[in-house]
Formats: C-alpha cells, sequence, structure tokens
C-alpha cells in the first residue's frame, strides 16, 4: 500500500473516532427533477412563436432546439438531480430528425444528460422492433428508409420505461419501473403512455400489445416500489391536460382532460406526476380521492420548457415534506451547448439539400381567414393534396378526401414566402402514411364524421383529431346534441348528403386502420392505395396552381384544436 496513503487513511479515522459529526442521515433531502415532454425531434428552434406570461409581463418569442435546451438543463442542474421525460420524444418529427429515423434525437437527448423516459404514443409509430432499436442501438432494418445513414447508432444511453404496456402474457414489453438514489433518497419512476394508445398509432405497430389503465398500473407498482424501500414515487405519463392559457410557467389554469381523474386516483405513495401528450404548460398540486396530494407537471411541447421541480423528503419518517415546481423557458438566455450545436449542424448539413428543394410556389388566401372554423388552412391543404392524388390515379378518383386534424403538424408558415420546400412539406406530414381511396355510403359516412365525438365527464369533447374534409365539401355539428344526432349537414361538392349513395373517400392509412379510433374506416372497401402521403403533396404543390385554404370546412365543432 502507499504509505502516505494510508497514513492519511489512518489520520483520518483518528480523527473521525475523535470529532463528533453531527447525524446527516435524518436531515431532509432535496432532489431536484428536472423534465420535459413532447420534444418530437425538434433539434432545431421551432420557427412558431409560443406565447406565455413572465413576471407580469407577455412574452412571444421562439422557445426550443436542442442545443439550447441542453444549456438550459446544464444551467438549472444542482447537486442532487435527475432528468426525466413523459413520452413523445420522437415520431412526428421535423425533417433533420425523421429522416434519419430519430436516431439524432435519441443522441441529442443522451448527450443532455436525460436519465428516465415513459414512452409515448409516437415512439410507437414505427413498431416495437424500431422502437427496442431506439433503446438498445444497432443498424438492423424495421423500416423503409436505411438506419445508420450518417453514423453509427449505439441507442438511448436513457431508460424507456412503458409499465402499462404488456403483452399476450401480461408481460410488459419494456422495464416498468426504474430506482434511483439520489442525494441519499431512493425514489422510484414509473413510466406510462396512455391507455388509448392502440388508437393513435396504426394497428400493425402496436400488433400484440395492451395498453392498460394507467392510474391502476401506476397504483400496483407504487405499492411493489413501497415494498423495495423507496421513499416516493413519481410517475411519467404520456396522458395530458387542457389548459387556457397553454402554456403557463406555474399554475393550471381552466385544469381539465384526462389526467386530471388519472391523478386523482392515485395512492398517497405518489407525489409527482409528469405528463406529457396535450402539448400545454402547466404546474399545480392535484387532490388525490386517498387524501393525498400529487404535484402535476407539464413542460409544453418541442423542448420549449423545462419543468424545475424541488421534491423535499424526511427521510427518518419517509415522507415528502414538499414537491413544488415551476416551468422555465427555453429562450436561449443560457446559451447554446457546444456538442449538441455541432451534433444539430452535422444532420442539417445532412439534410439540408433534401429539405431545401423547392416544390412549388402557392399563392395567398383567396380571402378572409374566419374566426369560428373547426379547421385550419394546412389540414384542408393536406385534404386537398389527397384527392388530387386520388384523381390523378388512372382508374381510380375520389369525391372528397378526409385528413385526422393530428396527423396535420404544422401550419402553413412556410406559405409566407410564396414557395413550399421538401422540408415544410414533410414537417406538415411526417408519418409516411398511404394514401387509400375507400368506398362508402352517405350514411356510413356520416357515422364516421359521428365517431369524433366522447363523452367525458358529461360533456362531449373531441375524442382525438378533427376529420376535416377537401374544398367543396362541408359539414356543421353541434356537439350539445345527442349521439349520433351531432353532425347537422353536410354536403358534398355542393349537394346534400345522399345516405344510399356510394362515396369515394381517400383518406390515409393510419385512418384505414382505425387509428384516432374511427372503427367505421376499417369495415368499408378498399379501392386503391395512391402512394404515399408525402408524395402527394408534392405533387400537389408541383402542379403550380395550389394556395392557402380559407378555412370554414368544419363549423361549429367545439375543441377543434
Amino acid at each position: 500500500m502507499n504509505t502516505k496513503l494510508a497514513a492519511a487513511l489512518l489520520s483520518t479515522i483518528a480523527l473521525a473516532a475523535c470529532t463528533s459529526v453531527p447525524d446527516q442521515s435524518s436531515a431532509p433531502v432535496t432532489v431536484q427533477i428536472l423534465a420535459i415532454n413532447d420534444f418530437h425531434g425538434n433539434l432545431e428552434t421551432p420557427q412558431s412563436e409560443t406565447w406565455f406570461m413572465q413576471d407580469g409581463v407577455e412574452r412571444r418569442v421562439r422557445l426550443g432546439g436542442a442545443a439550447q435546451l441542453a444549456a438550459t438543463l446544464a444551467a438549472l442542474r444542482s447537486g442532487n438531480s435527475v432528468t426525466v421525460a413523459a413520452g413523445d420524444l420522437i415520431g412526428a418529427s421535423p425533417l433533420i430528425s425523421s429522416l434519419f429515423l430519430d436516431e439524432p434525437t435519441i443522441k441529442a437527448l443522451s448527450t443532455m444528460g436525460l436519465d428516465i423516459a415513459s414512452v409515448g404514443n409516437h415512439e410507437f409509430d414505427r413498431g416495437t422492433d424500431e422502437l427496442r432499436r431506439m433503446q438498445d442501438g444497432g443498424c438492423d432494418v424495421f423500416t423503409l428508409r436505411a438506419p445508420c445513414a450518417v453514423e453509427p447508432f449505439v441507442g438511448a444511453e436513457f431508460a424507456y420505461l412503458a409499465a402499462n404496456v404488456v403483452d399476450s402474457a401480461g408481460e410488459t414489453f419494456l422495464p416498468a419501473t426504474e430506482i434511483r438514489e439520489i442525494g441519499g433518497a431512493r425514489i422510484g419512476f414509473i413510466g406510462m403512455t396512455l391507455e388509448g394508445t392502440a388508437n393513435l398509432v396504426s394497428a400493425q405497430a402496436t400488433e400484440g400489445l395492451r395498453f392498460l389503465d394507467e392510474a391502476e398500473t401506476a397504483n400496483r407498482h407504487a405499492a411493489e416500489l413501497r415494498a423495495q424501500g423507496v421513499d416516493t414515487v413519481v410517475v411519467l405519463v404520456h396522458e395530458g391536460a387542457d389548459v387556457d392559457p397553454y402554456y403557463n410557467l406555474t399554475g393550471c389554469p381552466g385544469l381539465s382532460g384526462p389526467i386530471v381523474a388519472i391523478a386523482e386516483a392515485l395512492n398517497p405513495e405518489i407525489s409527482l406526476v409528469v405528463s406529457g401528450h396535450t402539448h400545454q404548460a402547466y404546474v399545480c398540486t392535484v387532490p388525490t380521492t386517498a387524501g393525498s396530494e400529487v404535484l402535476l407537471t407539464s413542460g409544453g411541447r418541442f423542448g420549449g420548457f423545462v419543468t424545475d421541480i424541488a421534491l423535499t423528503i424526511d427521510p427518518a419518517t419517509d415522507t415528502v415534506v414538499s414537491v413544488t415546481g415551476r416551468n422555465v423557458p427555453v429562450d436561449g438566455n443560457a446559451g447554446s451547448d457546444p456538442a449538441l450545436a455541432a451534433l444539430v449542424a452535422t444532420y442539417a448539413e445532412a439534410s439540408g439539400p433534401v429539405a431545401s428543394r423547392a416544390v412549388g410556389p402557392i399563392a395567398p388566401a383567396n380571402g378572409e381567414q374566419g374566426e369560428d372554423c373547426g379547421d385550419r388552412p394546412a389540414q384542408g391543404f393536406v385534404a386537398d393534396a389527397y384527392l388530387h392524388a386520388a384523381n390523378s390515379a388512372p382508374g381510380v378518383g375520389a369525391d372528397l378526401a378526409l385528413v385526422n386534424s393530428g396527423g396535420v403538424r404544422t401550419n402553413l408558415d412556410g406559405a409566407n414566402d410564396g414557395v413550399l420546400t421538401f422540408g415544410e412539406l414533410s414537417a406538415m406530414a411526417p408519418f409516411g402514411n398511404g394514401t387509400i381511396v375507400l368506398e362508402m355510403t352517405g350514411a356510413e359516412f356520416r357515422n364516421v364524421l359521428e365517431q369524433q365525438f366522447c363523452e367525458e365527464n358529461g360533456t362531449t369533447t373531441i375524442c382525438d383529431s378533427v376529420l376535416i374534409p377537401s374544398a367543396g365539401s362541408h359539414y356543421t355539428a353541434d356537439p350539445s346534441k345527442p349521439a349520433l344526432q351531432r353532425i347537422t349537414s353536410v354536403t358534398i361538392n355542393g349537394q346534400p348528403l345522399d345516405p344510399d349513395h356510394i362515396y369515394r373517400v381517400v383518406t390515409n392509412s393510419f385512418l384505414v386502420g382505425g387509428g384516432d379510433g374511427f372503427a367505421q374506416f376499417a369495415a368499408v372497401p378498399q379501392v386503391a392505395n395512391v402512394g404515399f402521403d408525402i408524395d402527394a403533396l408534392e405533387a400537389y404543390v408541383a402542379t403550380g396552381t395550389v394556395s392557402v385554404p380559407v378555412c370554414g370546412r368544419v363549423r361549429n365543432l367545439a375543441a377543434a384544436d
């Protein structure tokens, strides 16, 4: 043994033996939990601005970007810190990430120090084999696009959790929980996606899997974690709330939505719920039916906010003393992380020639956008592209198109300069869906429209997506009416809907597979597959005759966003 080291150790032992040292084991421990959600591969700062109030001042700024997010996380981190996420980190991503199967996003999140994440519905977009590749790495091919196009892919250095995703034998698809010892506190983490995930992705992508009730799953695993000696439990769940306004640094104004009932049903072992899915930002305490409280948080979308949470535990009593949080905007004030900036630059350069290619011109809207529209111009634009694809296919044709609002991921911001690029089109429709022509009667078509509505606590809401028709077709809805009577009028190319007439309707393969809960699509005959949605958009714009649609194809439809 090194004699100097031995002497130093003996001196330290002797000093410890004759010195009174306060017992630190009973002192409260504060653990910092930094949380994000719904990053969706936004490696570059999104062009859109986010509106929120900060210190009584209205701000409208661009937020996010991987390099800025990494710098914000680094600036916020304290000694006892863990970084977590609540799903949809990948999928529905801009071209800089989606072109490379979201490999750069996984690498970026690993580099910035993400520790644990729940899966979200978009993690399943490319199927379970590809999701496992995201976790484990490798270059095995499970998609049409070749992996590892820029560099070898090592997989996520953080742990994906999926407690409520089980196979036919009841075994979890990915690990359900993880225990972390942080600053002397033992904290259990449970990761889940929303129970309705199977309705939000193609049936093939989740074949053989079941998605269980979130609260029941969380309570069962929380009891198991408590038996393993954790001090408290944190739930990461890809389900969320609606608030008004959408983005809040603290508070949950007008809190509603599925996550509320989930939070209320949680057992006292759980002190914190990090949520997502609705792309809104909020932080507040929710009382549970068990008489306890949980802090409920969400950090908006696209890396625009980091939720900074302080969880203080008394190890002497194994109780949570306090749990508080705030959303911190990723506005560039913390600077930019050089390593992440270099990573983003590498993939921006690799995707640049594809993204910047001009596809064709687009003219301004021929009229004012209304105030009470249930649709947005970009959604109508995609529907018109679908219809163009069907009518351009020899021997096919269609009467109208329908798109789900959730499948159109951006607005037509790129139209401001009068030219649409491939990157802008790809961001609008990033899923690689097929474009399918169906035949259905007018009665079946009306039934599809009626399937948009759900009952929640006595209130009628949109289940998942609004259906947007192509130009020349319109419908109105009154959510206050009884079920199956909420669609009050339908016109197809200027004519009232005929319940007995057979219409040809073109839509995407996601809806044809029953996505977003539209079971009627899966029950009618398919006529033709006319290609991929991105090809339909490109061919439509390349005609050189397109313009920004005027909204108003859907009217009087609550919760159209």
